[in-house]
């Protein structure tokens, strides 16, 4: 084997392997969204850690209520605030527990919104004959690196553009990704 040639396969081993590492979350977003739309729990589980993913949504959330209170004059000066604000986080960190499940992950990627707990003690929607899945394909995704390690997919419902979902991917191993967290309050 000449020098020209080996020089060639090693080009072409690192470009496939370059290729394969900044390609992998794409194919870990691809695995994610069939899953959702098939209702696979199986797959869906294998694809979020679902510990990273709940603690994640309890900071969120304790980061989105304390935004609130600081832009609402009213609520921040109540005398109440104080004790909703030691109180919410227990009670927000009890419904993530409950509502962070494969079933509500396969509903946030379909639909790109967060649960509503309001909606764990109705009954199920029915689902829409084959082709008729109303808006499910509508949802517009876009994808960005945060880092090497971390792979944001943003999901945008047509009807509410201002409110994106965004969830975050984490890198496990070399081409490997699960997602770990969810953004409500990105930067827009």
């Amino acid at each position: 084997m000449n020098r020209k040639t080996l020089t060639g396969i090693v080009i072409a081993a690192v470009a496939a392997f370059l290729i394969a590492y900044f390609a992998s979350p794409l194919l870990a977003v691809k695995a994610l969204t069939k899953a959702a739309k098939t209702g696979d729990e199986a797959a869906l589980t294998r694809l979020v850690d679902f510990p990273a993913l709940r603690a994640s949504a309890k900071e969120e959330l304790r980061a989105r209520m304390i935004a609130e209170m600081r832009v609402d004059g009213a609520l921040a000066d109540a005398a109440l605030s104080g004790l909703g604000m030691v109180l919410a986080p227990a009670i927000a960190s009890g419904l993530i527990d409950v509502l962070v499940t494969p079933e509500a992950v396969g509903s946030m990627v379909r639909n790109a919104r967060t649960p509503n707990p309001a909606d764990r003690d109705r009954e199920p929607a029915p689902t829409p004959p084959e082709g008729e899945a109303a808006g499910q394909d509508d949802i517009r995704q876009s994808f960005a690196y945060r880092d090497l390690n971390t792979f944001a997919l943003t999901l945008t419902d047509p009807e509410r553009p201002d409110q994106p979902l965004v969830l975050i991917l984490d890198r496990r191993g070399l081409f490997n990704w699960k997602l770990s967290g969810i953004d409500l309050t990105p930067d827009n």
